[in-house]
């Protein structure tokens, strides 16, 4: 095996990322009234989308079907070779069949042409050949067609299972937009892990309430809300008046700045050091809004209140760190 200097092998990765960048641009003409008529079809589908594909293409298959699933289009994948042996169950007459094939002549694929029309599916086709069984069969024909594949033998699957990647992504995109699918719709469809926690836990989860609010009257001395914060160990405490409406809020980083100036904690009452407008937030937000005000402020806490400033309850950085939000 000739042994290729490092300048050569960046030349030749640089020529394969160069390539498929223009044959994904080149899709754009590629988007064209078929392209809407499959959106449609599937749209319209009360079952779910079958996708399916051989070999590399069934690779992108899977993919896609994930992607159509998470993301608001009911879809799973069935491998052609198993179809024909029993997975063709699979599909019922509510369904809407997408093959993927290159060629648009899979063998594999071409089998199962006559059964999805025995079902009266819709199948969409997406092919590089517009010429091709399968994309004559179809009820629409997406154009996936590259000039040439990456591969410095022109044989690999490569820009072409690219294109076919993007363009389902296109597809799901297209779809989700048209169903109007929201954040809330993503996060019930991906309640596991730090993408879940960050779409699905509020402020209102997370905050501290009762007991555990760290909070004092504007009236008390500054040694009175010391031992509230040391009590609560939130770094902070809200300061109301005599209605629980928020009049300001004493952090540690005050108390930093309190003793560098001659006052005597002992008398002072915490109304005349308290810092007053300060940053709120409400309940009913996304915790991660809440990471993200903090970082943008630079502060560690925040007082949570209603829409009249009545003190509801209050958080900390550390909280959200331990909520997985980050």
């Amino acid at each position: 095996m000739d042994k290729m200097n490092a300048s050569q092998l960046i030349k030749t990765a640089h020529d394969v990322i160069a390539l498929e960048a223009q044959a994904v641009t080149a899709l754009l003409e590629k988007v064209d009234e078929q392209f809407v008529a499959a959106c449609h079809i599937i749209a319209s589908c009360k079952g779910r989308v079958v996708v399916t594909g051989m070999g590399k293409s069934g690779h992108i298959a899977g993919k896609i079907a994930a992607t159509l699933a998470s993301t608001g289009t009911p879809a799973f994948f069935v491998h052609p070779g198993e179809a024909s042996h029993g997975d063709l169950g699979m599909i019922t007459r509510q369904d809407v069949v997408l093959a993927l094939s290159n060629s648009g002549e899979t063998d594999e694929l071409l089998t199962l042409l006559p059964i999805i029309k025995r079902l009266a599916v819709p199948m969409i086709a997406m092919t590089g050949r517009v010429e091709s069984t399968l994309a004559k069969f179809s009820s629409a024909h997406i154009s996936n067609a590259v000039e040439k594949e990456a591969c410095s033998l022109g044989l690999a699957p490569t820009a072409s299972t690219t294109v076919a990647l993007v363009m389902g992504d296109a597809l799901a995109v297209s779809l989700m937009t048209m169903r109007g699918f929201t954040r809330d719709d993503f996060a019930f469809s991906h309640p596991g892990g730090s993408l879940g926690r960050r779409l699905l836990v509020m402020v209102s989860d997370i905050m501290h309430t009762g007991t555990q609010l760290p909070i004092v009257k504007e009236d008390v001395g500054i040694m009175d809300a010391l031992l509230e914060m040391t009590a609560k160990k939130l770094g902070m405490t809200a300061v109301v008046d005599s209605q629980g409406y928020l009049a300001g809020v004493f952090t540690d980083g005050d108390l930093r700045r309190l003793l560098e100036r001659a006052i005597d904690i002992k008398i002072t009452p915490i109304s005349q050091v308290m810092t007053v407008n300060c940053q709120v937030i409400s309940e009913d937000v996304l915790a991660a809004e809440a990471m993200q005000v903090m970082e943008e402020k630079k502060i560690n806490a925040l007082i949570v209140v209603d829409q009249n400033k009545k003190v509801m309850g209050a958080l900390n950085m550390h909280d959200l760190i331990q909520a997985g939000i980050g």
